[in-house]
């Protein structure tokens, strides 16, 4: 599973960044973006699921691997 933030919908809330700091960060402009390549691991699920229920925007999806 990976995470994904669609920078079209981002309004820079940073609910994404505090909820789960270990998938995501900021840009200079207070946007939020993806740390690394976005791989979700057991350990990280609840906050990435956290932080798709929390973004006001729905900017964030959860993308299921095959």
């Amino acid at each position: 599973m990976r995470v994904r933030i669609d920078s079209e919908k981002c309004q820079g809330h940073g609910r994404c960044y505090d909820l789960a700091p270990e998938l995501f960060g900021d840009d200079e402009e207070g946007f939020g973006q993806v740390l690394g390549d976005g791989k979700v691991t057991p350990d990280t699920e609840n906050q990435a699921r956290l932080a798709v229920a929390n973004c006001p925007e729905r900017a964030i999806e959860l993308i299921e691997e095959s």
